[in-house]
């Protein structure tokens, strides 16, 4: 059994996404294989791999027990082999909570994961591999994630899907609308990796600490969604890229990338996700790669690069 799930990025709409903005998001060519193979004894057996096929984490699950044998950890980054394991099998243990049959057989598994993009990149790996649990176990993913973790759901909605979506939490329901974003100046669109990896957890923490009624903003921020989509020129969607970053600067008390790390660069830079590291979008010309790289920031990828 194979199951593959896109990686994502959010385009517009972080953290308010959480109270209802429509915001926009967008699948990437980059994400995540789960491939399973029964075997005889009674066990999971699990291999991470890196895109570079580098074998990043290992575990041995007792399968009757659904309980740790033992794991390994492979990489100089990042917590430690048993709360990654611990978390995994967290997972495992919901799906089958919402799902009484799955691993509910006498054989066992050898699971093998596999990005297609470096794991500090922030695309995706914990809900590309949510989805494709949720998958394996026929069960729904939005649940399975809201149940183990927290979040939006919007990088589920686009592990599903293979164009860029409209993306809203009504009622404690996700809405989904596939859309086309595809900008006349997207030549003029990258990119560009902070390597600092942010944890969203802690943002939306943060977020949520403020208790501020938002409603104005959300009903704004879900108007530039709509707005991003109706954008026929640069110039009109570098003000948008404006405004939306002034807004959310103002709701979560942090200073735009721009004003923080680039103020002489002659585009607009706009956050993506979580504020303060992973990628952020930027707008400019053929010169834009090289004003990145000089700075120090290696990896600039092109619209026509990134987006499936």
């Amino acid at each position: 059994m194979n199951y593959y799930s896109n990686g994502k990025l959010l385009l517009t709409g972080e953290y308010l996404v959480l109270d209802g903005a429509k915001s926009l998001a967008i699948p990437t060519k980059f994400g995540q294989d789960l491939s399973v193979e029964k075997i005889k004894e009674p066990q999971i057996i699990w291999g991470s791999f890196t895109n570079t096929g580098e074998c990043w984490f290992e575990a041995v699950f007792d399968l009757k027990k659904l309980r740790l044998v033992n794991c390994s950890f492979n990489a100089d980054k990042e917590g430690s082999s048993e709360i990654i394991a611990e978390t995994l099998l967290e997972i495992l243990k919901e799906a089958k909570r919402l799902n009484p049959d799955f691993l509910n057989t006498e054989n066992g598994f050898v699971v093998k994961t596999t990005l297609t993009f470096p794991r500090d990149w922030g695309l995706g790996s914990s809900s590309t591999l949510i989805n494709s649990i949720a998958s394996w176990a026929k069960v729904d993913a939005f649940q399975l994630l809201w149940n183990s973790f927290k979040g939006s759901g919007y990088d589920i909605a686009c592990a599903q899907n293979d164009s860029p979506i409209f993306y809203q939490i009504e009622n404690t329901k996700p809405i989904i609308e596939q859309v086309k974003f595809d900008p006349t100046f997207k030549e003029n669109l990258f990119f560009v990796h902070l390597n600092q990896k942010q944890d969203s957890k802690e943002g939306i923490a943060k977020f949520r600490e403020s208790g501020n009624d938002f409603r104005k903003e959300i009903k704004r921020i879900s108007e530039i969604s709509d707005d991003f989509l109706k954008a026929t020129s640069i110039e009109k969607f570098n003000k948008l890229i404006v405004e939306h970053e002034q807004i959310i600067s103002n709701i979560i008390k942090l200073k735009p990338v721009k004003e923080k790390l680039f103020s002489d660069f002659f585009g607009e830079i706009k956050s993506l996700g979580a504020w303060g590291g992973d990628f952020v979008l930027a707008t400019g010309n053929k010169e834009t790669p090289n004003y990145f790289k000089n700075k120090g920031f290696k990896t600039v990828i092109s619209y026509s690069e990134m987006i499936l």
